[in-house]
Order: structure tokens, then sequence, then C-alpha cells
């Protein structure tokens, strides 16, 4: 069976996506493409780097709301708390997320696909190995747990800031190690070759979770570059879609946190 072969519904049921962050004019349509592409269950996590040095390193909101020009978008309370329970090294803080916009922008996208949607927003400002496992772990382990499926969604920009061709090399070692299953590949390739793809961390974070709910394979949907837009290419920004389908089986405990080969 094709893992990608549309659902009844015509969607592909995903466990884990990565989605860009950018001015929704330069990656709306990358973003757009994900979201028109899955299914979007009732409750979702978000996951997002914190791009300003404030607030928690791993920092969770579990109360409340977020409000966007659509409306209030609820936090969904159980499922964060069961997430700060299961990871110790996730704190309540809402200054790491008074600023950030890498969250927020997946909202209305959610809003207007299934407006019934909650969701727990974490925020990253830690790149150790270690604090990246341990919350995929815990991810996964939580999301296990559940009587109804949860998305992951990876909120992540890819290079900035250099020439388009340089940007394209750079983004395809870092989107092959994805579309590997590969998170150690992944956290390795971007630190070795100075890929400043932002939210590497919680795309790392998300294939750790991925591969122990037994994940099997990812597709590359779309990919651009902000020259794509405004036909500047001295200095451009990349932008991935990328989706991780559910798997038929489940958990598996003894499973490794990372695939394949990180060199």
């Amino acid at each position: 069976m094709d893992e990608f072969a549309p659902s009844v519904t015509g969607k592909i049921p995903a466990c884990v996506c990565l989605v860009p962050h950018a001015g929704y004019v330069y990656s709306g349509h990358v973003a757009g493409a994900i979201y028109g592409a899955i299914q979007i269950p009732r409750r979702i996590i978000l996951l997002g780097p914190r791009h300003y040095p404030a607030g928690a390193a791993m920092a969770i909101n579990s109360a409340g709301s977020w409000r966007t020009p659509i409306g209030d978008a609820p936090v969904d309370a159980p499922l964060a708390e069961a997430l700060k329970s299961a990871c110790s090294g996730l704190r309540e803080d809402e200054i790491a997320h008074l600023r950030e916009h890498s969250l927020e922008v997946q909202l209305p996208f959610l809003q207007r696909i299934r407006p019934d949607f909650r969701f727990v927003p974490i925020a990253l400002g830690t790149d150790r190995w270690p604090d990246l496992e341990r919350l995929g772990l815990a991810l996964a382990e939580v999301i296990a747990a559940q009587p109804e499926p949860v998305l992951l969604i990876a909120s992540s920009d890819m290079n900035h800031y250099e020439p388009d061709d340089v940007t394209r090399v750079k983004d395809k070692l870092a989107i092959d190690r994805f579309l590997a299953l590969d998170a150690r590949g992944l956290y390795d390739v971007v630190r070795r070759e100075g890929i400043t793809m932002c939210g590497y961390a919680p795309a790392v974070s998300t294939l750790i979770a991925a591969n122990k709910l037994g994940a099997e394979r990812a597709k590359l949907i779309r990919y651009a570059t902000s020259g794509d837009i405004n036909g500047a290419r001295d200095e451009v920004v990349g932008y991935a879609g990328i989706i991780v389908p559910q798997s038929s089986g489940g958990i598996s405990p003894d499973s490794p946190s990372n695939q394949g080969d990180s060199s």
C-alpha cells in the first residue's frame, strides 16, 4: 500500500509535519501545501524555535487560548499537563512565547481547516542533544497513550541569507536527513555544515518521536526559497514542507531514537 495514497477523505493521516513560518507572502504556499494535504486531527502539538533570548529553554503554555484575527485557539490543557509530567525539562513560561512568531503563524491555517482543534505550544531555546532526545521520547510516550490521534508540527524555515544556489545545496543536506527519519543525522549535518535552519531543534525532537511511534517514511511535499517569490537570489531563505505519515503499528519501546548514518 502506498503510504502517501489519499485516504477516504482524500487527505494523508500524518504523525509529523515540517512547516515553515516566514511571512505568508514568502512561505505561505509551502505551508498551505502541507495543511491542504494532511488530515488535521483535533489535537495538535506545535514545536518551534525561540528566536529571542528570553524565557525558559523549553517553554510550554498549558492553559488559556491564543488569539488570532480569526478567533481564539484553545490550549489543550490535559495534553500539556501530560507532557510536563513526562518531560521534566518543560517549564510553564509565557515570556518565551510573548514575541515568538514561529508557532502563532501556524494557527490561522489550522483554524480555517479544523476550527475545533486544540493545541499545545512548545518553544525551544536549547539545541542540546540530551534535551531534544528527552523531549522527543516524552512526546512519543504521551502521544502513544492518547485515545485519539495527535499531530506533531515542527515549525522551521531552512537556510538563511545566503545565495540561492548555496541555500539549495545546504537545504538538501538537511532535507535528506529528515526524509531518512534520521534525527541524529539532521542534528549533526546542520551543525557541521553551518546550515542556519532556525527550527532544527524542534525538527529533531519530532523525528525522535516519529521513530518511537513507528514511522517508516517521509515525503517532501514542496520546497521553495524567498527568491522564487521576489526574484532576489543573492540572499534567500529556504522553505520545506515535509509529511511523515502515521504508522499502522504503534510505539516501539526498544526502538532507537534515530535511524540512518549520521556521517
